[in-house]
C-alpha cells in the first residue's frame, strides 16, 4: 500500500517544485539569473555533503543539477552585448564545469566546496550589479 493517496508521491520533490515555481513566477530575467546561481551553489554543497557521506546516488543526482544549472548560465549570455564579460563567464562556467565532472568521479567533497564558493562569489557580483 502506498503512502500517500494523492499524486503526491514525493512531498518534497513536490515541495521544491512549487517553492521553485513561486519564486520564478513574474521574475524578471535578472533574478532568473540570480535563481540559477542560488540553486548551483545548493546543488554543489549538496554534491559535498553527500561526497563527504558516501551517499553517491544523491552526489550524482546533484551534480547533474549543478551541471545543468551551469549550462543554463552559459547558454544565457549574450556575447553581442556582454562582449568580453561573456566571453570571460563562458570560459568561466566551462572550466567550473570541468571541475565539477572530474570531481564527481572521486569522493573528495573539496572540489564542490571550491567550485560552490567560485560560483557564489560570481552570483554576489551579479547580485551588486543589481543593487548599484
Amino acid at each position: 500500500m502506498t503512502r500517500y493517496a494523492t499524486p503526491l508521491a514525493n512531498p518534497a520533490a513536490t515541495y521544491r517544485q512549487v517553492d521553485l515555481a513561486g519564486r520564478t513566477s513574474g521574475a524578471d530575467s535578472h533574478r532568473l539569473v540570480g535563481l540559477l546561481y542560488e540553486e548551483g551553489v545548493a546543488a554543489l554543497r549538496a554534491a559535498a555533503c553527500a561526497a563527504e557521506t558516501r551517499r553517491f546516488a544523491i552526489k550524482s543526482e546533484r551534480v547533474a543539477r549543478a551541471t545543468a544549472i551551469l549550462f543554463a548560465l552559459e547558454a544565457g549570455l549574450d556575447f553581442e552585448k556582454g562582449g568580453e564579460v561573456s566571453r570571460t563567464l563562458a570560459t568561466f562556467y566551462h572550466g567550473l564545469r570541468q571541475q565539477v565532472l572530474q570531481a564527481s568521479i572521486g569522493t573528495d567533497p573539496e572540489p564542490f566546496r571550491e567550485a560552490a564558493a567560485s560560483l557564489e562569489e560570481i552570483g554576489g557580483a551579479w547580485a551588486s550589479v543589481r543593487a548599484s
